[in-house]
């Protein structure tokens, strides 16, 4: 592989484009059996309690304030010929197909062993995609400079992801139903070989980012990198210093709380609110369609009239979609169904958008505070995606039990309302507190940033000469 680049070029090949896409898209679905099927195998395959379930999430999140920005920095001072986040995804995607696979595998035990091996399985899962997903969101701000172009970039990969997604979500569920018995319900054996599948097909789309992507090198001389290497309690302070960064991850941690909430009971939601199993898959792969069309005019729309007026708005009217569907899902029709969850999907193509508001942060950081940890940055914001993956976990199951769900049975009508309210009104007012930070704190808009790109490109330049 060739050195990493010279900080004066700006351009963007496509192929650089192009790989990151797919790598990003690989990393995002190699996650999706944990994020959209987690919940389900544990209550109905496992069998965990509710109690189980919420002890498992909250001893992973514990671990993950330790983990994730310990990994930020290690991947921040990894100094290698091709750079410091495209090493680690060689190495992550293996371990992380390993504990994947354990997470959904079924084992024979009973009592406590059971919790015990399961959240030592999910929490090495959680490990291994955060070495994978630093690296990813890391890499995003070292193979270009410019702002915007890292926006087109994210909402290319975005679309990439929704591909991705619709493939998954349209083959997995009759993947997992053909290798489970009797191939009407889905079973642990069905569950592990769709697992099985994921892993074969996002390995090699993450290591191909790792091959063809190139870094762009933007840290001050070696000599200087030396010189200033910090101990990790000194990097999170400077880092949590800066406050465009706190805001921008506080908004993505919120809104995925609503998010990926909506995702972890979204399959109890169309199974028994709706009242189909097999609408499962339409459901999802329409979502992910959709969102991939959202991504497409997201670049027009960003430069057009802001990032932060687009995210704000993708918010407000998803929000407002969200009640009228808890309102319409009373007398629950499959047409309204589907066309309302492709609306919310399209307008879900915003949270990619969050991802840029953390590209710029770093950026305001380096040129404010001197501070540029990339992989630290990223890696808090991978801890706030995982928080709110463990907040939903731990809440989730005890409010099924709490409004009477019963694994495998027809629900009583209370709890199907409370599943619906759980689907709909909790992920809206979720979506509503995210706009918050964002309107009343984050300040980098496009004229702030076009000055720190510029203020920064002379620094590095003059950096470089001396």
């Amino acid at each position: 592989m060739s050195e990493v680049k010279k900080p004066e070029s700006n351009k963007l090949p496509l192929a650089s484009t192009i790989a990151y896409s797919i790598g990003s898209s690989g990393a995002n679905v190699s996650f999706y059996m944990i994020n959209n099927y987690l919940m389900l195998f544990y209550t109905d395959i496992v069998t965990l309690s509710a109690a189980a379930i919420s002890a498992i999430m909250l001893v992973a999140r514990i671990w993950d304030a330790i983990n994730d920005p310990m990994m930020g920095v290690i991947e921040d001072r990894t100094r290698t010929r091709w750079g410091k986040f495209r090493p680690w995804l060689m190495i992550g995607p293996p371990f992380l197909a390993i504990f994947n696979l354990l997470t959904f595998t079924a084992f024979p035990l009973q009592g406590m062993t059971k919790v015990v091996v399961c959240g030592i399985c999910y929490i090495g899962a959680g490990m291994a995609y955060t070495v994978v997903q630093v690296a990813v969101n890391g890499l995003v701000n070292r193979i270009t400079n410019d702002p915007q172009s890292k926006m087109n970039v994210i909402a290319i990969a975005q679309i990439a992801n929704q591909i991705g997604q619709v493939i998954i979500a349209a083959v997995l569920m009759p993947i997992i139903l053909h290798f489970s018995a009797g191939g009407e319900v889905a079973d642990g054996h069905g569950y592990f070989m769709g697992t099985l599948f994921v892993c074969i097909v996002t390995i090699p789309m993450i290591w191909f980012a790792a091959w063809k992507c190139r870094e762009v090198s933007v840290d001050e001389p070696v000599v200087a990198q030396k010189k200033d290497k910090k101990p990790l309690s000194e990097s999170f302070k400077l880092v949590i210093k800066n406050d465009q960064l706190v805001f921008s991850v506080l908004s993505t941690f919120l809104a995925c709380v609503g998010i990926i909430g909506r995702y972890a009971v979204l399959s109890y939601y169309v199974i028994y609110v709706v009242g189909s199993y097999t609408l499962i898959s339409p459901v999802f792969s329409l979502m992910s369609f959709a969102q991939m069309l959202g991504n497409v005019p997201l670049p027009y729309l960003t430069k057009k009239f802001g990032k932060i007026r687009v995210y704000v708005a993708a918010n407000f009217i998803s929000a407002a979609c969200l009640i009228l569907l808890f309102f319409l899902s009373k007398a629950p029709n499959n047409a309204v169904i589907i066309v309302m969850s492709g609306i919310i999907g399209f307008l879900g193509a915003s949270g990619s958008i969050s991802y840029s508001f953390t590209c710029d942060a770093v950026e305001y950081g380096d040129w404010k505070f001197g501070i540029r940890d990339d992989g630290l940055a990223f890696s808090i914001m991978s801890f706030g995606v995982k928080l709110s993956q463990a907040l939903t976990g731990a809440i989730a199951a005890p409010a099924l039990v709490a409004m009477g769900y019963v694994a495998n049975q027809a629900q009583a009508p209370a709890t199907v309302n409370g599943i619906n309210a759980l689907v709909n009104l909790a992920p809206a007012a979720m979506l509503i507190i995210a706009m918050l930070p964002v309107i009343f704190k984050y300040r980098l808009d496009e004229k702030t940033m076009e000055k720190i790109t510029a203020e920064l490109t002379l620094r590095r330049s003059a950096n470089q000469q001396a």
